[in-house]
Order: structure tokens, then sequence, then C-alpha cells
């Protein structure tokens, strides 16, 4: 082990592709149902979908001005550690260790294992499965980055042509199509109505959610000022266009009413559009959507506890990459075995219940760094050589970005109020090591060794 700093191996293509698997996973294929209980219409629910693309849209906004400005490894650690001190920084870091990275993987580690075995026509073993694709995606991950890439991009590619095989399915292969713009509203105009499309974007944000995890990479992503904003811009417009028409082919399939009474809406479009091999399909689209989120995952997450080591914010021996192939890799099995701790005692169950609030408070106080950095930029007499993207209309699109974060939080915190104070109460107790740490290395996040931006 040594303590160089990490390889730049990660072309445009990779990038793209490292942003869609962040976002994609099983979630998709589950989620229409969910909204499609909360609301009834077609109108409204494509409503709801196209409503949420737009904020993702406007957050790629956010996040590709904020990598053009600080293309460092680490993502929203280092925006937060830059722009609001380095207390931000380490509790960012420590709720997307102990909550919101891992408790995302040990659910999608489950559905995996779950939908193998259907496909397989096996039962019992899931523990053991868990274990195993955990420490397979590790282990690719531990030989390089450009191995962990190359999985990542095949998995990914594979997977969005199967989301494109479903779609395919739910809009040519139907026989009995069911109506799309009708009813418009499923209820008149009140405040109800307002409340339940309100409720519905919170899935419909949680899986567009995940953007944000290619940042983490950007030390490790050849010219980052450019290749990773334009990577958040492609891949974030790609899974918005593929979510919408997920969406339509299920709606066309099996209509309102029939998708917000199944529990598998990828497996009953299917049926409809090729009859009973539809469940196998099914399974194994789910199946392969689940395995490349949690290979993007185990790539992107482990670079944060690595920053926060390096910083003197964290164990030092998470700092530490290998010989060579110059990866983190005590951050990365650091990553799997808590993942696989969560998806064996089944925590993440509870876990999940805190991931959208956390998530979208650190949003908004990372999309805040924007206004704070061009405050900056012009103290300083304008920018320095070469401008490169800047999120357009601002301040308009970033503050209707924040807005849209805050108002994620507040409902979070209206639904379920307990899951949303225990999410937070864990953030707080990392106030403690953070000092713990603070105190051992005195002035610990406050300069950091910059990365070069290319």
């Amino acid at each position: 082990m040594s303590t160089t700093t990490l390889k730049r191996e990660i072309g445009l293509t990779g990038a793209v592709m490292l942003v869609i698997g962040g976002i994609v996973g099983a979630g998709i294929f589950m989620n229409p149902a969910t909204v499609a209980k909360t609301l009834h219409s077609p109108v409204l629910m494509l409503g709801a979908w196209a409503v949420g693309g737009l904020i993702a849209l406007l957050g790629s906004f956010v996040y590709a001005e904020l990598a053009e400005r600080m293309p460092e490894t680490g993502g929203e650690y280092a925006y937060l550690r830059d722009v609001y001190g380095p207390i931000w920084g380490f509790l960012y870091g420590w709720t997307t260790l102990l909550v919101v990275q891992t408790g995302g993987m040990a659910a999608v580690a489950i559905t995996f294992a779950n939908y193998f075995q259907v496909l397989m026509g096996v039962q019992g073993g899931d523990k053991l499965l868990v274990g195993a694709v955990l420490a397979v995606l590790a282990g690719a991950n531990c030989l390089g980055v450009k191995s962990g890439n190359w999985v990542q991009t095949l998995l990914g590619a594979l997977k969005v042509i199967a989301i494109t095989a479903l779609v395919i399915s739910g809009l040519v292969l139907v026989s009995d199509p069911k109506p799309l713009t009708h009813p418009v509203l499923d209820r008149p105009m009140s405040f109800g109505l307002v409340e339940a499309f309100g409720g519905a974007l919170i899935p419909v944000l949680f899986a567009f959610g995940g953007w944000q995890t290619a940042n983490f990479v950007a030390g490790e992503i050849k010219n980052p000022r450019k290749n990773l904003a334009r990577a958040l811009l492609i891949g974030v417009g790609g899974v918005v266009l593929l979510y919408l028409a997920v969406n339509i082919a299920c709606l066309r399939a099996l209509g309102p009413a029939k998708l917000a009474a199944t529990t598998a809406p990828a497996a009953d479009v299917l049926r409809v559009a090729v009859g009973p091999l539809g469940a196998k399909l099914a399974a194994a689209a789910i199946s392969l959507s689940a395995l490349g989120y949690l290979s993007q995952s185990m790539l992107t997450a482990p670079r944060v506890y690595y920053a926060m080591a390096r910083d003197g914010l964290f164990f030092r021996q998470l700092a530490l990459v290998s010989e060579g192939r110059q990866v983190p890799v005590a951050a990365i099995v650091l990553q799997a075995v808590w993942t696989a701790v969560l998806a064996l005692s089944n925590s993440y169950e509870k876990i999940l219940s805190y991931v959208v609030a956390m998530n979208f408070l650190f949003f908004g106080i990372s999309a805040s760094c924007i206004f704070v950095l061009r405050r900056r930029e012009k103290a300083a007499g304008g920018p320095k050589g070469e401008v490169g993207f800047r999120a357009p209309l601002h301040p308009f699109t970033t503050g209707l970005f924040i807005l849209a974060c805050a108002v994620v939080v507040v409902a979070s915190f209206v639904h379920d109020w307990l899951s949303s104070l225990i999410g937070y109460a864990i953030m707080a107790v990392g106030v403690g090591p953070y000092l713990y740490w603070r105190g051992k290395n005195p002035g610990a996040g406050d300069k950091t060794p910059k990365e070069a931006a290319s």
C-alpha cells in the first residue's frame, strides 16, 4: 500500500455510464406501481414523473457546475468541506457510509438475490448470494478503476438494453392498449390533490436519485472539468427519457387500476406482451439492473471515505491506495462489509426510510454552494482563464432546485417524522467523531492536497 494519488482512467463514455448506473437501479421496475397507488390518472402519473425528471435535470445543472469548478475526489464531501467547512463535509461522508449509500446498496442487494432466485427457480440461500455478489464486485473494483469501470459500464449497457426491451414490449407488443390521455384528473382540484401529487413525488425522486455519485470519482476522470459536466447532462437527460418511456409502457399495457394493484409491474407488462415467459424476463431485467447499480456504487462511494481519510478526518488506513493499481482498497472493503452487515441483519429496511430526507437535505446544501462560489468569484475579479459549464438561468434554476429539495425534506418529515428525526440524529451523532479526528489531527480538512484538473 502507498499514499499515492488515484489514476485518471475514466473517459466520457465511462462517466456517462457512471451517471446512468448511479440512477437506474431496481426502483424503476417497482415505483410506477407505487405512484399509481397515490395517483389514479395516467396524466397525473406521467406528470409526476415529468416533474421528477425536471428536478433531476435541474440537479444535473447544479452538479455539472460544481464538477467544473471543483473536480476533486469525494464530490459533495469536497464541495461542502471547502465552502462551508470540514464539519459539513464530514457529516455528509458519515451519513453516506452509515446510512445513505450502504442502506440503499443493502436493499438493492436483497432485491438482486430475491429476483435472481426467481430467475434460477430456486429458493433459500439469499444471504449467501448477497455476500457473494458484494465480495465479487468489491474484488473487481480492488483490481483497479479501469477494471471496475469496465464491469460497471458493461452491466450499465446491459440494463439499459433490458429496460428498452420492456419499453418496446409495452409500446409495440400489447394487443389491447389502455388510454394515456384520460382521465386528466382523478378527483376535483383541491388541496388533497396537491397533497397526493406531492406524496407521489417522493418515490419518483427516490428513483431519480444517484446522479451525484459520479462526482465522487472526479479525481479519476480524464479532463473532469469537461467530461464530468457533459456526462451529468447526457446521463440524467437519457434517464429522464427512459423513465418516462417505462411509465408510458406500463400504463399502456396495464392501465392505472391494474398498475396500482400489482406488486410486480415489469413482470405484468411482459406477461401481457409475451405471455408466461414474462415473469422470467422481468426477473432477469431486475437482477441485471440491481447488479449494475451495486457495481456502480462499489466503484464510486468509497472515494468519499478515501477523501475523508486523506484529509485526516477518518481512519488513516482508508487513505491508502494499492501500489500499481492505485485504488482505495480499504475503503472499498469497508463499504462492502458494512453493506453486508446491514443486508444480512435486515437493518436496511429501517434505514431506507431515512434516505430520502437526508439525501435531499445534502442536495439542497450542496446546491447552495454555487451561490457562495459565484460570489467569491465575483469578489476576486471574475473567472480566471476559460469559463467552463455554468448552470443555465442561475439563480432561478438553482433556487428552484433548492426549493424542491426543501419541499421533499418537509414532505418526508410530515409523512414519517420519526424516521426523519432518527436520520438527523444519526447525522448529529457524527459531530462527536468529527471532533475526535479534528483533535487528533489539528487543522484536518482545512487544507487539502488539490488534485490536478486534467
